[in-house]
């Protein structure tokens, strides 16, 4: 091959939070940098996050205990990238280019206006940088090219793009998970990942909405629209995770936070348990309703949960269909039992094209936890989400993007030409 085809000291592959973000850091450093992407827009993630206004990252996330807030086969794995940029170094960047922001809940850190002046920010980083864009544009073949080939001794890879071939002495992926392809997801990042036989984690939707068979959700389908505060758990003993959240009754099964969140530790054919009110004593509040009442139990109950939910569950008993004060102690403490701890297996989940992330993804055992690089592969490096590590909901994704990206520019400027 002639030399005439352009030649870049890094190319990388996805324009989303962990591309973009990888891109200005890498130039800024000196190198020479190209950014592909298939889409015509950039960052379409990052566009329809949060509601639109983006959850950029999180205040409660603790570098030095990863496994609190990411999922993977080794969650310790993020610990030397998120201690080495953190939430308060990409907080400091978004208010030196004047970004109004706020803080939900829980450490949830959101654009006050909206999530285009974050994908504004990244871009005006890669042109501090000097980022070459080409887009949309997609990536037909890629050929690793041994020492020598290159206009200097070092390895190289050549990429054969719609635009022509580039050579660039290191190569980045970050092309993302499957999760909502009607925005560009696609598998291009595993197939590469094959291709040099650096091992995979198993893929499955994460934070997803989860679903039950037709005929055992039909008394529930009427909540759809439904939320209210929940404690959910799944796993038993040591693996028992619990979340304290928003739930959401849909047409299908159920949404919100609290599913979400457990979606990513939700085993197929394990049950979930969820306390349907969880500030409120219900043996205590139900045998008070008894001694003072003669309100029907649905009325009493719906003074403790929404009244769709109270109506519902009195519903599946004929015992809980009377005046509160013609119920027995038993009926009551039943209810109680069964709001505090209702059981049920899920039978699926929305799948990609809901999950807002994808579990599993490149085995982290397969690259170096300081720079992202490859270990059996020089050059070529994986960040964000097309690694096995997952966030929970919350800004913990779009961190793990950030973190990823500087180790791996960090890295890519002091590697030798």
């Amino acid at each position: 091959m002639s030399h005439t085809s352009p030649v870049f000291d890094v190319v990388i592959i996805g324009a989303g939070a962990a591309g973009l973000f990888c891109a200005g850091q890498a130039g800024q450093r000196g190198l020479k940098v190209l950014l592909i992407d298939h889409a015509e827009k950039v960052a379409e993630k990052i566009r329809i996050s949060g509601g639109g206004r983006c959850n950029f990252t999180n205040r409660d996330l603790d570098p030095a205990a990863p496994h609190k807030h990411f999922v993977g086969q080794n969650p310790q794995f993020c610990r030397s990238a998120l201690s080495r940029y953190t939430p308060a170094d990409f907080i400091a960047l978004v208010q030196k280019h004047g970004i109004a922001f706020h803080e939900k809940h829980k450490g949830q850190l959101f654009a006050d206006r909206s999530a285009e002046d974050i994908i504004a920010m990244l871009l005006a980083e890669c042109a501090v940088g000097q980022v070459t864009h080409w887009q949309p544009c997609a990536v037909k073949n890629i050929k690793f090219l041994a020492p020598g080939a290159y206009p200097s001794s070092a390895t190289s890879y050549q990429i054969d793009t719609d635009r022509g071939p580039v050579q660039a002495r290191s190569l980045v992926i970050a092309t993302g998970g499957l999760s909502i392809p009607k925005i560009g997801a696609t598998d291009f990042g595993y197939r590469l990942a094959q291709q040099f036989n650096i091992p995979l984690v198993e893929r499955r939707p994460g934070l997803v909405p989860l679903t039950f068979d037709g005929t055992g959700w039909a008394p529930y389908a009427q909540l759809a629209g439904l939320a209210l505060p929940v404690q959910i758990s799944t796993g038993a003993k040591k693996t028992r995770m619990a979340f304290d959240e928003d739930l959401l009754f849909t047409h299908r099964g159920l949404s919100g936070p609290a599913v979400l969140q457990i979606s990513s530790y939700w085993q197929e054919g394990t049950p979930l348990a969820i306390n349907l009110a969880p500030t409120v004593d219900l043996p205590a509040a139900l045998a008070q309703g008894k001694a003072r009442s003669r309100k029907l139990i649905a009325n009493e109950l719906a003074t403790l949960v929404p009244s769709r939910l109270a109506d519902a569950w009195a519903q599946r008993e004929a015992d809980w269909q009377r005046p509160i004060n013609e119920a027995s102690d038993k009926a009551l403490a039943r209810l109680a039992e069964q709001l505090a701890r209702w059981e049920l297996t899920p039978t699926g989940t929305e799948g990609y094209k809901k999950a807002e992330v994808t579990l599993g993804g490149v085995d982290t055992k397969a690259l170096s936890q300081q720079t992202m690089e490859c270990k059996t592969q020089p050059g070529l490096y994986f960040i964000g989400e097309v690694v096995d590590v997952t966030g929970w909901l919350g800004g913990y994704n779009f961190q793990w993007a950030w973190a990823s990206a500087a180790a791996c520019a960090q890295a890519l400027a002091v590697t030798p030409s």
